[in-house]
């Protein structure tokens, strides 16, 4: 640590041996809940901390930089306020269902959730959802029920607003305008949501045809549709409204916006019948790990970002092969710090700094197609394991608690993600890249 502060004080930029932090928490991100579950479960708090903690010493201490520690600081605290109130109040609103689903009112559900995951986040569409979804379908539920609802509801659906899904609220934090994810994505969205929808549709009715017939004659004529906390659905149109307030108006690190997301969700969870969230299964551990976790992403990611700015950039030059390659990065690390890590390497290759708000207005003016690349592989490809975006593990967390069979990691990959996502995403990318 010694050599690394010596080093610093000779130069504005993090010596490149402080991206380790960086590399080992997202290392200990993908791997730890396999190979170390317990371990993980029990430290993963710390672990990102303490990353993260080395990180923020080295730039107050070494490189006496603590503009940047507050700028992480106030980023950090409005993509919480975000996630954690779109999670709280999402969780205020239950769906019941009674009967079984067609594989038409099926595709209905996943196209509606694709939507929704632009309203109230991936995350949100997906623990408001997944309940009702393995109900509707519990008397032939198998694994690609739960395995296409993570690839819709839970990753490819978000890419149309910056509420969507987490990368692309940074990029928006960064300066990336709001509606830009909607007049530029929606083609891709359209042709990926459409054609995962499609091949759902044939397989499930296959398993829908293999159904016992009183299912098939008697349940589908039954259906009953329950809602209860629908009002929940102003104090989220509120965190919308936060979304707009001007991020300058802040007291340190808590802007105006946050303090607006936050109130709604507080007066969300002390509102909400305790038999709503009983029914939900509402607790707070889902948005209390990525807290914890994000608090260490934020931190150690500074020197990777600084140095990357330098102009130095990476070895890839059209927009294909910035979306294949965060794209493949964000099946198996994190997509959030996969998306500003990309951006803020082309930005620097042009002599842009992704700090810089008039830097990253111009960035999008006049290399838009690289930004919309980037953009699509952070979420789409995010969908590539369990371990791409938040919502996946959770995901198959609650189907397994509900007795759902669902396939492991590598039946994940193997079954699913290379012989169906993977070809979609990559012809809609050649479509809309090319």
């Amino acid at each position: 640590m010694t050599f690394l502060l010596a080093a610093a004080s000779h130069s504005a930029n993090p010596n490149p041996l402080m991206v380790i932090p960086f590399a080992l928490l997202l290392l200990c991100i993908a791997m730890g809940p396999m190979l170390a579950p317990k371990f993980w479960e029990h430290h993963y708090a710390k672990v990102a901390v303490g990353l993260g903690l080395v990180t923020a010493g080295y730039y107050w201490f070494g490189l006496h930089n603590g503009v940047a520690l507050a700028h992480a600081a106030q980023e950090y605290v409005s993509f919480i306020a975000l996630v954690g109130s779109l999670y709280v109040i999402s969780g205020g609103i239950n769906i019941r269902v009674k009967g079984e689903a067609t594989p038409g009112v099926n595709v209905l559900f996943l196209l509606i959730g694709a939507v929704l995951a632009n309203l109230i986040g991936t995350t949100g569409a997906s623990m408001l959802m997944i309940r009702p979804w393995i109900r509707m379908n519990r008397y032939r539920i198998t694994g690609f029920h739960i395995v296409f609802f993570i690839f819709i509801v839970s990753n490819c659906g978000g890419c149309l607003t910056p509420i969507g899904d987490p990368p692309l609220f940074i990029g928006f934090l960064r300066g990336v305008p709001f509606w830009w994810t909607l007049t530029h994505c929606w083609q891709a969205w359209l042709l990926v949501v459409g054609a995962l929808l499609a091949v759902f549709f044939v397989i499930d009715r296959k398993n829908f045809a293999r159904a016992p017939k009183e299912v098939q004659e008697f349940e589908t004529r039954h259906e009953e549709w329950h809602f209860r906390g629908l009002w929940n659905l102003a104090l989220i149109g509120v965190v919308l409204i936060g979304v707009f307030v001007d991020q300058e108006l802040r007291l340190g690190p808590i802007t105006l916006s946050a303090v607006i997301m936050i109130g709604a969700a507080v007066v969300s969870y002390f509102t909400t019948h305790r038999d709503v969230h009983e029914a939900n299964d509402f607790n707070f551990h889902p948005v209390q790990e990525v807290a914890w976790l994000f608090v260490g992403i934020f931190l150690t990611m500074l020197p990777a970002l600084d140095l990357l700015k330098g102009g130095e950039g990476i070895a890839l030059h059209t927009p294909m092969q910035f979306y294949i390659a965060s794209g493949t990065l964000s099946a198996f690390l994190d997509n959030a710090p996969t998306y500003l890590t990309f951006l803020a390497a082309e930005m620097g290759a042009h002599h842009l700094d992704v700090g810089n708000p008039a830097h990253v207005a111009e960035f999008v003016v006049k290399d838009g197609p690289f930004l919309l690349a980037v953009s699509l592989g952070a979420v789409f490809f995010g969908a590539g394991s369990y371990i791409g975006n938040g919502p996946n593990f959770m995901v198959k967390a609650i189907a397994e608690k509900s007795k759902v069979h669902t396939p492991g990691f590598i039946g994940y990959i193997i079954g699913y993600s290379l012989p169906i996502l993977v070809p979609v995403l990559l012809i809609v990318g050649w479509l809309v890249l090319r």
